[in-house]
């Protein structure tokens, strides 16, 4: 009995520790990683540049992006942050 009543505090910790930290992030990875999932071309997305562009060809681990009218890049899936709503 004495045993369980040390242990108590710690095993506490651990599960503010998964409520508060762990779980929340792998949250976070599953949306990040549907988002990257759903992309189509059209979609406006943020690079983690901070560069506005718009998905010209997603493939199995790039995506090609418009910067503008005349220059298209490659891209790491992993360098997206997210997609970009307007305002307006």
């Amino acid at each position: 009995m004495d045993i369980v009543s040390q242990l108590l505090p710690f095993i506490f910790l651990i599960a503010i520790m998964y409520f508060v930290i762990i779980r929340p992030q792998q949250k976070e990875a599953k949306e990040k990683k549907e988002m990257l999932e759903a992309l189509k071309k059209g979609d406006k997305v943020i690079t983690n540049g901070g560069f506005i562009v718009i998905v010209h060809k997603v493939e199995e681990n790039f995506i090609s992006v418009k910067l503008n009218d005349d220059t298209i890049a490659k891209l790491l899936k992993d360098s997206i942050a997210k997609k970009y709503e307007d305002e307006a």
